[in-house]
């Protein structure tokens, strides 16, 4: 960062009611410090107030990643040029500052602001996608968010069942959150009513919620008929049926949230320019093939390498070294919805494609853990899909397996044998 480049320095500490902000003119040397409200009329007026005062010349702006609501109001101002600031780095910076520990809002925009003026070269600026695959990652993280909170609700199903009726897990199946579940235990939440319902009854259930094996049936409804009641204490069984009416009732609302979030993920998805790149993946499907679109964005000046994305990913180890001693661990600092994209997406490839196959054959036989080798395994795709990305062009697998063949690539002979 040049320091004549802008006409103003300013680092923002946001917070629930109020921001903190830290302001350097270029013609001075003096630090302007205070707060304004986080209201969006008061941080509209400020932010108009700074621009009248730089002719709405350009400010570089350094703010701690987290702020979002705050970003997008800043992102309304297009003179501002934000710098996010990993908070791993600011915390670091900060005890290095205060080695007291002290911690307060009007301090930590200063903080940030002296992170930006003096290390500002080892800051980049928020490269933003276009509004397209900004509106699609919105709704796959929401939709990840919705699955994840189905998933605890479900647990939390489990949990319950077990303690007064645990043979409905039985009688359910494996999918807590499937509708012939949620409309059993809806319907009978408890043991004893389900014992008062008669056998055809409870067959046409099952039937008409497509449990269609005779065999099945048959024995869900010997279960049933010799069942015993884990408990008859009605201070258990009583609260216990109302919690599970509750989650049944709250999975069938998330449920048909999802499927919004699919139906919209899915339009979104076929109109998007980028689609074509992602949508014959192998292995993709309808889920993962928008969450590997939004992971690499279409603003190809972010990732200048394959080596950029594996790293902002999480999936590059890291190396430490001190003295004589060298040791590799898990990147800490990464994404966390990014790098599960890329690793459930690699495990995918192992079933759809044949040189990802192999490939974990190989490094099973050579010892490896299975989570290993699935993060191996992405750590791989992502240097094959980073040139398909950067040359705007699809992913053909008898063309890289050309090109496996000219490398020599131990795979091939692998993949030769298993294909024959």
């Amino acid at each position: 960062m040049k320091t004549n480049d802008y006409a103003a320095y300013l680092a923002l500490d946001w917070g629930d009611s109020h921001h903190a902000f830290a302001l350097q003119m270029a013609d001075t040397q003096k630090t302007e410090k205070g707060q304004f409200a986080a209201r969006p009329e008061a941080i509209h007026d400020w932010l108009k107030e700074l621009g009248s005062r730089c002719s709405h010349g350009r400010v570089a702006c350094a703010i701690e990643a987290g702020g979002d609501a705050l970003v997008s109001a800043l992102l309304e101002h297009k003179w501002i040029e934000i710098y996010p600031v990993n908070a791993a780095m600011s915390a670091r910076f900060r005890k290095a500052l205060v080695p007291s520990g002290a911690k307060d809002d009007v301090p930590d925009a200063n903080v940030l602001l002296t992170l930006l003026l003096r290390h500002g070269d080892q800051l980049k600026p928020l490269q933003l996608d276009s509004a397209k695959t900004r509106e699609l990652a919105a709704l796959v993280l929401a939709r990840r968010g919705a699955v994840d909170r189905r998933s605890q609700l479900g647990n939390q199903l489990r949990a319950v069942l077990k303690g007064y009726f645990p043979q409905a897990l039985a009688l359910v199946g494996d999918d807590i959150h499937g509708v012939m579940a949620l409309d059993f235990l809806e319907r009978w939440p408890d043991l004893a009513t389900l014992q008062k319902a008669r056998a055809a009854t409870v067959q046409s259930f099952y039937v008409l919620h497509r449990v269609r094996r005779p065999e099945l049936i048959k024995s869900r409804l010997e279960l049933v008929a010799q069942a015993q009641p884990l408990t008859q204490d009605s201070a258990v069984i009583g609260p216990a049926v109302l919690q599970v009416q509750m989650l049944t009732a709250m999975i069938k609302t998330l449920q048909r949230h999802i499927a919004r979030f699919d139906e919209s993920i899915q339009e979104r998805f076929a109109a998007h320019a980028e689609s074509a790149l992602f949508r014959q993946l192998p292995g993709a499907g309808p889920q993962l093939a928008p969450r590997l679109l939004v992971a690499f964005g279409d603003n190809r000046q972010r990732y200048p390498d394959a080596t950029s994305l594996q790293k902002y990913a999480g999936l590059a180890p890291v190396k430490e070294k001190s003295g004589r001693q060298l040791w590799v661990h898990w990147r800490w600092n990464a994404p966390i919805f990014v790098r599960q994209t890329f690793v459930e997406w690699a495990g995918q490839t192992v079933v759809y494609c044949d040189w990802a196959g192999v490939y974990y054959a190989r490094q099973k036989r050579a010892g490896k853990g299975h989570h290993a080798i699935i993060r191996a395994l992405a750590f791989k795709w992502i240097r094959v899909l980073w040139r398909c990305w950067h040359r705007q062009e699809a992913y053909d697998e008898a063309r890289y397996l050309t090109a496996l063949r000219q490398r020599r690539s131990p795979l091939i002979q692998d993949l030769d044998l298993a294909l024959t």
